[in-house]
């Protein structure tokens, strides 16, 4: 069995910590055994790696997200990367092509997809593992796993099961989405389970459904074409549409960490970063980015989130609603975790006569580099605040260090290497300071050194 754990989505009903950059599922809020920060997809990667599936596992994500992906697990987790969001569909039929064009796996082979972000206990995806044998048994298009509820819940989706369903695996009459608490009730008397979002088929059935809407299944060709599939989510061009699908029940610890208020429940301390809660305060959590200390009096059931983004105060059976309230927020994520280290945005203006400035601080991990790079609309100044490293410009090799300021004009290629863990204040001055005025030549470092040294045999061959 193959599995593939989907990483999409912006998360903002975890704004301010979650942003464009930096999805939920990567905010280091939870704790493990030994009392250290670590993310959701942490937590699920290494439950995945304690039940032996990380061998057989891929993580399908856009390419906003890749740099986190990889620092957070490392360098050789296998990762399918969307040319563009696209929603699960297009998502999952891209995971399906690499697993079949690349891996050369079977089309016989079944192929478990989930979030990346449940918080669950290590048995859950034992049960994952048992989707195999129930979809080739019952012969279904698809098996899906469902959560035995312990209330009427209002925010999840139900799978609701036909009368003729068996002990081994249960017959899926229809869905119902977000019903009323009454509505729930009343489906959970008809045996209904929770959607968690967790299905398998066989990779033939997807294979064989994009070669009927004439969609090439070659990898680097539907990369190609990946705009040409629809922009919709599977359930709606999939799930709905599938003649036979069956169900597992799952009766263990599942819960969504979509919201402030679930999300806290599950955090071992009420203060992460630096904050004061009062005494006789009850149920009330500080999540602070900032330098600057918060302090909570006298407030009950309630959140307080900071980060260079903003500011939450909310009510925790209110903070279902952030969403609705951001969405609209359209301005750049001011602070990003990448492959070589971490950058927060101190300060940015744009000027009445167009011109912009904006003013960053950059750590960059010991032996980890920069892309080589220019620009065309924009020239940097970097000043070197910690540590030393080796920096290049225009195919020349020099070593920098604390104190050290360095001017790089338009079209210049330059990149600097971390050889202790070192930190920059580099202010951009130009006419526009967008992501796509970045030109990259290679990220490899010793590709850098390779073109160095070709320029260095040059001028004294």
């Amino acid at each position: 069995m193959r599995l593939v754990l989907l990483s999409g989505g912006s998360g903002k009903r975890l704004w301010p910590l979650s942003n464009d950059a930096r999805s939920k599922q990567f905010l280091k809020v939870l704790s493990d055994e030994d009392g250290n920060k670590v993310s959701m997809v942490q937590r699920v990667w290494k439950q995945i790696e304690e039940t032996g599936m990380a061998g057989n596992s891929i993580i399908a994500t856009s390419s906003s997200q890749v740099d986190m992906i990889k620092t957070q697990l490392g360098q050789d987790v296998h990762v399918v990367t969307e040319p563009e969001r696209r929603d699960t569909f297009p998502a999952i039929a891209l995971a399906a092509v690499y697993l079949y064009s690349v891996q050369k796996c079977s089309l016989d082979e079944v192929v478990g997809m989930l979030p990346v972000d449940p918080y669950v206990e290590n048995r859950f995806f034992g049960r994952v593992q048992d989707l195999e044998k129930a979809l080739l048994d019952s012969g279904a298009d698809l098996a899906l796993m469902g959560v035995k509820p312990t209330y009427p819940s209002a925010k999840y989706g139900y799978i609701i099961p036909d009368n003729k369903s068996d002990d081994s695996y249960l017959t899926v009459d229809y869905f119902k989405e977000k019903p009323t608490e009454q509505q729930a009730e009343e489906l959970i008397e008809q045996n209904a389970l929770w959607n968690c979002g967790v299905f398998a088929f066989r990779l033939g059935y997807i294979i064989d459904l994009l070669k009927e809407r004439g969609m090439p299944t070659e990898y680097s060709q539907l990369l190609r074409n990946y705009h040409r599939l629809p922009k919709n989510s599977f359930d709606y061009e999939v799930v709905e549409r599938a003649a036979h699908i069956v169900s597992l029940p799952y009766d263990g610890y599942w819960k969504d960490l979509g919201t402030w208020n679930t999300l806290t429940d599950e955090m071992a301390v009420q203060i992460t970063g630096k904050g004061i809660i009062g005494k006789g305060v009850e149920n009330s959590h500080i999540v602070n980015e900032l330098d600057i200390p918060i302090t909570l009096l006298g407030l009950d059931n309630v959140v307080v989130a900071a980060s260079p983004d903003g500011i939450l105060v909310t009510d925790k059976d209110a903070s279902t609603k952030v969403k609705e309230y951001v969405e609209g927020f359209n301005s750049r994520p001011m602070y990003e975790e990448r492959r070589w280290g971490w950058y927060r945005v101190l300060e940015y203006t744009r000027y009445a006569e167009g011109n912009e400035v904006l003013i960053k601080r950059l750590g960059i991990n010991a032996g980890k580099n920069l892309s080589y790079q220019m620009h065309y609309k924009r020239s940097e100044v970097w000043t070197i605040v910690k540590g030393e490293g080796i920096f290049v410009f225009n195919d020349q090799l020099s070593h920098v260090r604390t104190g050290d300021v360095i001017h790089i004009p338009l079209g210049a290629k330059h990149t600097l290497k971390a050889t202790t863990d070192m930190e920059i204040i580099e202010v951009q001055t130009g006419s526009e300071l967008i992501e796509e005025d970045i030109f990259r030549t290679s990220n490899e470092w010793e590709e850098i050194e390779a073109i160095c040294k070709i320029k260095i045999t040059a001028r004294h061959g």
